[in-house]
């Protein structure tokens, strides 16, 4: 396992541990568990992700720390649109979509003061970060 998986299982070790707060690096950030269907392997992949609350709505950005190319959760949700988060003690199904246009520029500019690094990882990716948004989904009747 990569360094990198590691950090990442410990951060989504301690969030389920300690009901959705975590320290270090992330102490104070808003941080959810997105679980996407991997594109290629089909298993279950669970990623820690910051994220905006827009209405109902969670807001989650692919910036993969301004690498130039996209987060694998990014993939996985245009391959399939279905997943699930995990906020605080609650879970929940989702179904994600891109904003574009005026959509993405509004949520981009309410998220860059909370986490204004994004703009510097905009600058190094030379890429434009992706602005997802996950609408929970409707309780089964």
């Amino acid at each position: 396992m990569s360094e990198r998986l590691r950090r990442n299982q410990s951060v989504i070790d301690e969030f389920r541990s300690a009901g959705g707060v975590v320290g270090g690096d992330f102490a104070g950030v808003p941080l959810l568990l997105l679980t996407t269907t991997g594109a290629r392997s089909g298993e279950p992949r669970v990623m820690p992700v910051t994220y905006l609350e827009d209405g109902g709505r969670l807001v989650v950005f692919g910036a993969n720390g301004g690498r130039p190319n996209h987060p694998g959760w990014y993939h996985n949700l245009l391959a399939d649109p279905a997943a699930r988060v995990e906020v605080g003690t609650e879970a929940f199904a989702v179904t994600a979509s891109v904003a574009e246009g005026a959509e993405r520029e509004r949520l981009w500019a309410r998220q860059l003061p909370h986490t204004p690094y994004f703009a510097g990882f905009q600058e190094r990716a030379g890429r434009r970060i992706p602005v997802v948004v996950l609408t929970r989904d409707a309780p089964a009747r």
